[in-house]
């Protein structure tokens, strides 16, 4: 985001957003033309500057689906035990694909029991049936067929073998990179609501689903990864704890980790995030909060893909008032902005936001999302 207003360096003066109001000027840029797409961090960018808090009366997995839809990011709180925390992120990940990668499949000789099961623990209704895939799971395999409902609605034999069950002629596949327009074509052509995307030695490598392709019709704006999937963020702490629910939210495919903290500017935050970069570095964070510009260049320094700034802003936050700790937040956003323009860093706005004219100013200030 380009930086509109610079206070003077040097000078005493420190605002808020109640301080300031925007100047109106000229414009060619309608409405309707407006581009809010901006970075969160060195590679991710989102389709609005959104990000939901961190709370846990605020975002869990369906808030943040939902905000990944309207073309923000929802981070998922830390009040959860890692595992559950961990599967919120899946959930996210799972729920809108443009190709699933490596997707559940089963065995030709599972039983029907067993595929049931599988459709029902992984809430699908179709998989996969490749060689050497025994009971089911996520195992790559020469494709060999597909089971789906329609194989199975009245099927009564729990033993019976899936290949006595499984479609198996006339297989409908694409490779890797297929067009959303080719797959919807072959997918009406041939009347069936999966494609199973296969490579060169015919192995199961992926899944495209008729109810993936409506859902990205239906929010053409929703923020996703280069694998199709909805982009989502969970927050994490520091020491021995925050490492091992980092790993676990690394696992499970979390695209954003927030290092969240009141006092970014501390070892132990520092700390936490060079070890979370030694184990990925492909991993992008958001440490914070910050209030200066000494500690988004330490952070940044540190290995943060973007920082967090605000110490105290929020309406219910009561830092100011029992720690006497804080620095208005537009100055501090400016300050902060200032600090990591040379490194590509964005600074994220958190707190102080009361009313949407406020997201304008911070925006304004320079931030990339609040």
């Amino acid at each position: 985001m380009a930086i509109f207003f610079n206070p003077a360096h040097g000078g005493s003066l420190a605002l808020t957003f109640d301080d300031v109001l925007l100047t109106p000027g000229h414009s060619e840029v309608l409405p309707s033309d407006t581009d809010l797409r901006t970075r969160v961090t060195r590679e991710i960018e989102i389709n609005i500057p959104i990000i939901s808090s961190a709370m846990d009366t605020v975002t869990e997995g369906r808030l943040a689906i939902a905000m990944a839809q309207a073309g923000g990011m929802g981070v998922i709180h830390r009040n959860l035990t890692p595992t559950v925390q961990a599967e919120h992120v899946r959930q996210v990940k799972k729920f809108e694909s443009g190709m699933v990668v490596n997707p559940v499949v089963i065995g030709p000789d599972a039983t029907l029991k067993q595929a049931l099961d599988l459709m029902k623990a992984n809430n699908i209704s179709g998989i996969p049936v490749v060689e050497s895939a025994g009971n089911g799971g996520q195992r790559t395999g020469r494709l060999v067929g597909i089971l789906t409902n329609r194989d199975v609605r009245f099927a009564t034999n729990p033993g019976q073998p899936v290949r006595e069950l499984m479609t198996h002629e006339n297989l409908v596949t694409v490779r890797e990179g297929v067009s959303q327009d080719e797959a919807k074509r072959l997918l009406h052509q041939n009347r069936i609501e999966k494609l199973v995307v296969v490579d060169d030695g015919y192995n199961c490598i992926g899944l495209i689903t008729v109810k993936d392709i409506e859902k990205a019709q239906l929010n053409p704006n929703a923020a996703k990864d280069d694998q199709g999937r909805l982009r989502v963020a969970a927050a994490t702490t520091v020491g021995d704890a925050g490492f091992e629910r980092s790993e676990l939210l690394i696992d499970a495919g979390v695209d954003l980790l927030v290092v969240d903290t009141a006092h970014g500017h501390s070892e132990r935050v520092l700390e936490a995030v060079r070890r979370v970069k030694r184990i990925s570095n492909r991993t992008q964070i958001l440490a914070g909060n910050v209030a200066t510009a000494e500690a988004t260049l330490a952070l940044i320094e540190a290995g943060a893909d973007a920082v967090k700034v605000g110490i105290g802003p929020g309406s219910i936050c009561t830092t100011r008032i029992v720690a006497g700790v804080g620095v208005p937040q537009l100055t501090a956003i400016m300050e902060s902005v200032r600090a990591a323009a040379d490194h590509g860093v964005p600074v994220i706005a958190d707190g102080g936001i009361r009313f949407s004219g406020d997201v304008a100013k911070a925006l304004a200030a320079g931030a990339g999302a609040s």
